[in-house]
């Protein structure tokens, strides 16, 4: 899958059916097949995954000692509300009911990439994150970024 970039408008109907937009659909099942994996995210948000990036974050968890309190209780977490999702004919998916009570979506959402994932926010968790920007940006990119080696390094 190639990076994706944008934010993307949407809606759930009646059903709890979200239509996946054409164009991000598209950069989606690029060589990885149709059917995903939606699950719960760290900041009441739901995540959309590719087959090959949950398979991916799925081995290392499943690595996890689970006689280790706190990996099994990670482990727990991290899999309740896992559902696998294929889109029928009009590019829709099924979001569960627990899912969307979760993430507090109602009606509208924003699709929004991040790391070879799809956050799912309802839009107004979505805009007062937006609102709730660092303070100072630039200092938080030279605490995370800044100890990187080579900025110039080709990929």
């Amino acid at each position: 899958m190639s990076q994706i970039l944008g934010e993307f408008d949407c809606k759930i109907d009646a059903k709890g059916r979200m239509r996946l937009p054409s164009t991000l659909l598209k950069k989606l099942v690029e060589g990885e097949g149709e059917s995903f994996v939606i699950n719960r995210g760290f900041e009441k948000c739901l995540v959309l995954y590719t087959k090959k990036e949950w398979e991916k974050i799925t081995y290392r968890i499943n690595k996890l000692n689970t006689y280790v309190k706190k990996n099994r209780e990670f482990v727990r977490y991290f899999y309740r509300g896992a559902t696998e999702v294929t889109p029928d004919s009009a590019d829709r998916v099924l979001l569960t009911k627990r899912l969307l009570e979760y993430a507090g979506i109602d009606k509208d959402v924003v699709l929004a990439p991040i790391k070879g994932t799809i956050e799912i926010w309802a839009r107004e968790r979505f805009d007062r994150n937006v609102e709730e920007e660092p303070e100072n940006f630039e200092a938080l990119a030279e605490d995370v970024m800044g100890d990187l080696e080579d900025e110039n390094e080709v990929i």
